[in-house]
């Protein structure tokens, strides 16, 4: 029996999976980031958690990197070429051999198309856009920043909440339902006191903005303009970077776009993806095919090593059994995170 491996790490934790190359689950271990983005010592940081995570978790299962035929490391901060070569050279000092170093936007690709290549609109904390063209080619768009456009995402969504209400009260915007909530929100009796609240509330570490990304859906579906107009300004900005990576590559007339993220997901006023979708078509001039990924963004790391071990896609019934034992296994590790 062979083995292959993926690995799904974000900003805030990491999904180590062992699994046999018939797609069969061996095991599962969740930890905190090796993101090199989030930890002090960088690079060597990544190297340093990896490390400890595998010395420990893998001769549970006699199994050592070496012994692995294929594996899938999908990772936050892989956002440019320098990136992926210096992970690559922790993945390679570890021990590992045979395997894809990737931003973790691009698992949503493996995990929600029919054919393995596509492209992916990450809405949930923040936002990116990656894809994989028919070539296998990978691009992103996006994900260092405001400065290439990445205005998406629950924090941006609650920014300019905030910055509504703002312009309402202090800079001759337009009426707003969302005004009060922010209001209330903050604390403010004072309209003179505003910007004091946002200085001393807002941007305090661990401030709670999914209130406020929830009131823009909410006022959005009730009809209120400056709520709509927050999302539909979301939706082609998303829209303007995920269509870049299609018309930089080679895709056929009908791409597929896998929309990821709590924001896409949990989203409960349909503007959002409304507009996302009509910017898609008109920016990409294709008609692009659309899919609200419903799976853990995980199951692409296990289903890419399993592509890179048989050197072709999995069927259908191969995902189908990847994404059942990703997501029983997820289900297990939340329930010992509660």
């Amino acid at each position: 029996m062979d083995y292959i491996l993926g690995v799904d790490g974000g900003n805030t934790k990491t999904d180590y999976y062992i699994f046999d190359n018939l797609g069969n689950i061996v095991a599962m271990h969740r930890d905190g980031t090796c993101s090199h983005e989030g930890l002090a010592d960088s690079f060597e940081g990544s190297y340093r958690v990896m490390k400890a995570v595998f010395d420990d978790f893998l001769p549970k299962y006699n199994l050592k990197p070496e012994d692995f035929k294929a594996c899938c490391f999908g990772l936050a901060g892989v956002d440019i070429p320098y990136q992926e070569q210096k992970l690559r050279e922790v993945i390679e000092r570890m021990g590992f051999k045979n395997f894809v170093v990737v931003n973790d936007s691009t698992l949503g690709v493996k995990a929600g198309t029919t054919k393995g290549y596509g492209a992916c609109s990450i809405n949930g904390t923040g936002t990116a856009a990656s894809g994989i063209d028919m070539n296998g080619e990978v691009l992103q768009v996006g994900g260092i920043g405001e400065i290439t456009g990445d205005e998406g995402g629950g924090r941006f969504i609650a920014r300019k909440v905030v910055r509504k209400a703002f312009d309402e009260m202090m800079r001759f915007g337009p009426k707003t339902s969302l005004t009060p909530i922010v209001l209330n929100h903050l604390g403010v009796t004072d309209k003179l006191l505003f910007m004091q609240a946002i200085s001393e509330k807002y941007y305090k570490r661990g401030f709670n903005y999914h209130v406020l990304t929830l009131a823009c859906f909410d006022e959005a579906n009730k009809g209120d303009k400056v709520a709509i107009s927050i999302l539909e300004e979301m939706g082609d900005c998303l829209a303007r970077n995920v269509s870049s990576v299609i018309v930089n590559k080679k895709y056929d007339e009908h791409p597929e776009i896998v929309l990821a993220g709590s924001v896409y997901v949990k989203g409960s006023c349909p503007v959002l993806v409304e507009s996302f979708k009509k910017a898609c078509n008109k920016y990409t001039q294709k008609e692009c095919r659309f899919n609200v990924l419903q799976v853990p963004p995980a199951t692409g790391a296990i289903i890419w090593a399993k592509e890179l071990y048989d050197n072709k896609f999995p069927t259908f019934e191969e995902r189908q059994m990847i994404i059942k034992n990703v997501s029983d296994a997820l289900e297990i590790a939340d329930k010992k995170d509660k």
